[in-house]
């Protein structure tokens, strides 16, 4: 799902369940991420228990507030409250694919205790949080 103005409301549903949402932030003028967004609804499909949104940073960049994008695709995943990835990747599906299995396999302690391991990962949680970013978007 791309996200828009009008359906941040469906993003904050998934987030507030158990489930894990995959977000790619790309741009539409970039040739890279435009040949990815088929390789993501591919991923996607290989991963129906999850949800996916496909963010374009400019059209939504009062939602990306300071999220610091330094190329592209960068991927976001995160489960509820937790952001257990945020990064730029190579737009390889397999590699995708292996990096959410790896994150899945995880138990909710194993995540919480990754969130905290590092200063950057803190900042994952403070900067990249899809639900602040909601919750900051709605005020």
């Amino acid at each position: 799902m791309p996200l828009e103005n009008d359906n941040h409301a469906q993003l904050a549903k998934w987030l507030d369940g158990d489930a894990w949402v995959v977000a790619c932030l790309c741009a539409a003028w970039c040739d890279t991420c435009r040949s990815y967004r088929n390789s993501f609804e591919h991923l996607a499909a290989m991963h129906p228990d999850k949800h996916f949104v496909w963010i374009d940073i400019e059209d939504q960049s009062d939602f990306i507030g300071d999220i610091d994008v330094e190329n592209f695709p960068t991927l976001l995943i995160q489960r509820g409250e937790v952001v257990a990835f945020f990064g730029t990747v190579l737009p390889d599906v397999k590699l995708a694919d292996r990096l959410i299995n790896a994150q899945a396999e995880l138990s909710d302690e194993e995540l919480r205790r990754q969130a905290a391991s590092s200063s950057e990962r803190a900042e994952w949680q403070r900067i990249c949080n899809l639900r602040t970013r909601l919750r900051e978007t709605s005020d």
